[in-house]
């Protein structure tokens, strides 16, 4: 098993392992370095509306035959307020609806530490086609979860708080797994699996990237998380033992743990115009493509 980038003038986002690397000529297809912006073409965009997409093909040894080539969506901490324009957000939710992918995840952190962005949330978030799946980070439950759940209710996406969805999505059932946050201690992986299809087409979504360590091993999953917004201000080696030493081992990019594996989303949220500094970590818009393999045994 393993995760690969596909080429489709998109630039390659880091892994791991890897810095962060400039893409000659443009950022991404749809934001680019310098001329009109594509969707304003009067207008040249300003630096802080800006961010990346990325494309990754996921290899998944129990992935069900009819989900072969299933495309997934995931927007992760965006951070509604001064932090993150919403400009930013828009295109955002523009650049998702037009790869009409079949799921959309949204994986927390909707707001920072004020309460007054929280109104703006489901209008800046509003208008993702599809089937929307929704799990709550560790901001969200520090300012007002349940008004979010609201929010995210009354525009027909589902939230998930250690609760589990079976979709019907090209023929065949897809189990969403949403596991509330780590970080605040409100995580139950047991209460969210338990009921769940044992097999086929299993996606957890989960705020923190260690949620990934209480995962049933060796199950073939595939978790989608967040909350490190890539590190935020890269320094190599620093940033990953600073990450380490706060019990945040994955910071990025791929991962696989325990016969499972993991994607850490960049985030829209914090940086480029906001009071956070933001470097080496470009605010990420993930695509994903699901491919069926055979199962291959990978080394924790």
């Amino acid at each position: 098993m393993r995760l690969r980038r596909l080429a489709r003038r998109r630039p390659a986002s880091p892994s791991s392992e890897s810095p962060l690397e400039p893409v000659a000529g443009g950022r991404n297809e749809v934001v680019a370095w310098s001329g009109a912006d594509p969707l304003r073409p009067e207008r040249r965009l300003r630096w802080r509306d800006h961010f990346s997409l990325t494309e990754n093909l996921l290899h998944l040894p129990h992935l069900t035959g009819h989900h072969d080539g299933l495309r997934v969506a995931q927007l992760s901490d965006v951070h509604v307020g001064q932090a993150t324009s919403d400009v930013r957000i828009r295109r955002a939710v523009e650049a998702v609806n037009a790869e009409a992918p079949d799921l959309v995840f949204l994986t927390g952190d909707y707001v920072t530490h004020s309460p007054k962005p929280l109104p703006r949330v489901r209008d800046v978030l509003s208008g993702l086609r599809g089937q929307v799946f929704v799990v709550l980070g560790n901001h969200d439950h520090q300012v007002n979860a349940p008004y979010l759940r609201e929010s995210f209710e009354r525009l027909g996406y589902t939230v998930l708080q250690n609760e589990h969805r079976v979709v019907h999505v090209k023929g065949a059932p897809v189990t969403v797994l949403g596991v509330d946050d780590g970080r605040t201690g409100r995580d139950d992986v047991e209460a969210t699996f338990r009921g769940a299809p044992e097999s086929g087409t299993r996606l957890v979504l989960a705020h923190t990237p260690p949620t990934v360590d209480k995962l049933p091993a060796h199950a073939g999953l595939v978790q989608f998380s967040g909350h490190t917004h890539g590190g935020q201000f890269i320094v190599q080696g620093l940033t990953e033992a600073i990450f380490r030493r706060a019990g945040q081992p994955y910071i990025r990019g791929h991962y696989h743990v325990n016969g499972n594996q993991l994607y850490v989303n960049r985030g829209l949220g914090f940086g480029f115009g906001g009071p956070y500094l933001r470097r080496g970590s470009e605010p990420e818009v993930a695509f994903f493509t699901l491919r069926a393999q055979a199962h291959v045994a990978v080394a924790s």
